[in-house]
């Protein structure tokens, strides 16, 4: 290996360092919410229908969790054995369609539905630096994913965003509409 190559490898094993600091903040914010919510102040105020609010937010989170591990295994080309993370095909579908990060929104519905359940001012705060630091996780893993598929990443940050799936939907919605309309009519 030559000098520059040992350099770039320091470089990039500083970098994974730097983007593990995000991911180790919003853990701990997740399982001190987790902690409080269900050991000290679950319902806090008695509000029952904000609690069941929060188990639905809860369920649809484990939906942004989960399904994407089926769908990057059957779709991503991973190889029998491996992880669901190592694809080898970039996926622009599912939930993928809506959204570029679903497992990173999961986390986000996660601390919401928490705060929902619990409904004390330390668990909704908790919030915030989770909310912010995906963000920034997923920046880190835009980059990553741009520098391992390139143009075709590109273009598809172009078309779905990061983390809001009210903004894909539409986006899917009125592509969809206007690919009906571009289609020619069979008679």
């Amino acid at each position: 290996m030559t000098d520059e190559e040992e350099k770039e490898k320091e470089q990039e094993n500083k970098m994974l360092l730097i983007d593990f600091i995000p991911v180790t903040i919003t853990l701990v914010c997740l399982i001190s919410q987790i902690v409080l919510t269900f050991v000290k102040w679950n319902n806090y105020y008695g509000l029952d229908y904000v609690t069941y609010l929060g188990y639905a937010v809860w369920a649809l989170s484990a939906l942004f969790g989960i399904w994407p591990m089926i769908t990057l295994r059957r779709k991503g080309g991973v190889k029998k054995g491996d992880s669901y993370m190592k694809t080898s095909a970039l996926v622009q579908s599912g939930l993928y369609a809506v959204v570029r990060h679903p497992q990173f929104l999961a986390g986000i519905y996660i601390s919401l539905a928490l705060a929902l359940i619990s409904q004390h001012w330390v668990v909704i705060i908790l919030c915030l630096p989770v909310i912010i630091l995906t963000y920034i996780d997923a920046f880190n893993a835009d980059k990553g994913l741009l520098k391992k598929f390139g143009k075709e990443y590109q273009q598809y940050k172009k078309k779905v965003p990061p983390l809001n799936p009210f903004f894909g939907l539409i986006k899917l919605i009125i592509k969809r509409s206007s690919n009906k309309k571009n289609k020619p009519s069979e008679k």
